[in-house]
């Protein structure tokens, strides 16, 4: 007979999987980023500008979905890590201008192993990468809408 409290154990949560295989995922990059000096958050905002070359605070927040109280700290960090520069827009100086650095661009050479070096931890063949993937983003765009 289940009770009523059946909904509230952590084996049927779907968040709680989630939340450790992110954590998990993250304590992994932790130990590849190290040779680079970034943490998992400066990897996904430096590989932000190694596709995009040039942003603003708040096109890099909409994207990543972090406030610019997160943002400014981490900014701060690899622009003094020479990595990319912030400049007061002359339009509006409210807004800071974000751009790569040729140093910047250069760590990606360096970071061209992670992928890889994850995706012997995560061990997906392309078929499940591909699902959980397109799950995960469904999951987020359903999460987002409401």
């Amino acid at each position: 007979m289940s009770s009523k409290y059946e909904c509230l154990k952590l084996k049927n949560q779907l968040c709680f999987p989630i939340y450790l295989c992110s954590k998990e995922i993250i304590r992994k990059y932790t130990k590849f980023l190290d040779e680079l000096n970034l943490t998992y958050t400066q990897y996904v905002v430096m590989m932000f500008f190694w596709e995009n070359k040039k942003s603003n605070v708040k096109e890099l927040g909409s994207t990543l979905l972090l406030d610019s109280s997160t943002l400014t700290p981490l900014l701060k960090k690899l622009e003094s890590k020479g990595y990319i520069t912030r400049v007061r827009s002359n339009i509006d100086e409210r807004n800071l201008e974000l751009t790569i650095t040729d140093l910047g661009e250069k760590l990606k050479d360096k970071a061209l192993s992670i992928p890889e070096k994850m995706g012997k931890c995560i061990n997906l063949n392309e078929e499940e990468a591909k699902t959980l993937y397109t799950l995960i983003y469904k999951v987020l765009l359903n999460v987002e809408e409401r």
